[in-house]
């Protein structure tokens, strides 16, 4: 994969697009959540296009927004029509020809010494130990292809189930009804979760069925990113930024 389609200094951070085309931030969040979706239901991978991050308004709250590569911005392009979309495409055509221009330029500078190396070696240390634990949750999750119980998940965040559900419930991500969890209209039908039923002993040793909610792979990706949107960070994370 080439590394300037996901990085930082490759992409245009949506709230500055968002100027760019005349439109709210929140709008165009809201587009590209769409686009996104499209993506995943295709199974292309949306990272060519989009990667979320987060930035922290004057009142020091955690919103969500986009990094927007080259093809993200040739997408949304193909959206608008007239001067506008003149405009746009002439703008966002000349920030990524000035950042190819600067990443073409050598960034390494060699140590003169050996001090310097010794301070070079531990920052990439660093910088590999910040970004490790992100990587090995997100890979935890892409590499279990089958369904997670919400205490298992839970577990990941240092919380009881009963707690999770109850975090998940007050963002307004699921509801309980006749004992069991099931996803708001809005999340229903995108594939996060799988209902199934489960045999149990009633007080006097009778079987009894009820259902339980377990997420997919695709659900619990979900999660992560929504949680952590909201600055809600599993375990292996929060060791790392505290």
């Amino acid at each position: 994969m080439d590394l300037k389609i996901i990085t930082p200094e490759f992409s245009i951070e949506s709230r500055e697009v968002a100027k760019m085309v005349g439109k709210r931030h929140s709008n165009l969040v809201r587009d590209i959540d769409i686009y996104i979706e499209y993506l995943l239901n295709s199974e292309l991978s949306s990272a060519k296009y989009f990667v979320e991050s987060s930035y922290k308004d004057k009142s020091g709250k955690t919103n969500k927004c986009y990094l927007i590569t080259k093809m993200g911005c040739e997408m949304i392009a193909n959206k608008l029509t007239g001067q506008k979309g003149v405009v746009f495409t002439a703008s966002y055509v000349d920030k990524f020809n000035k950042m190819e221009r600067k990443i073409e330029k050598p960034k390494f500078e060699i140590p003169q010494t050996f001090s310097e190396a010794l301070r070079l070696a531990a920052d990439a240390i660093d910088e590999n130990r910040r970004l490790k634990p992100a990587a090995d949750y997100t890979y935890k999750i892409l590499a279990n292809k089958g369904l997670e119980t919400v205490s298992v998940i839970a577990k990941n965040y240092g919380m009881s189930s009963i707690k999770f559900n109850k975090l998940l419930h007050d963002l307004g991500i699921q509801f309980k009804q006749g004992g069991v969890w099931y996803l708001y209209a809005k999340y229903q039908d995108k594939g996060y979760t799988h209902t199934e039923p489960f045999e149990y002993p009633d007080t006097n040793g009778n079987k009894k069925l009820n259902n339980t909610m377990k997420w997919t792979q695709k659900g619990q990706k979900f999660l992560y990113d929504f949680l952590k949107a909201k600055g809600i960070l599993p375990i292996i994370e929060m060791k790392v930024t505290q």
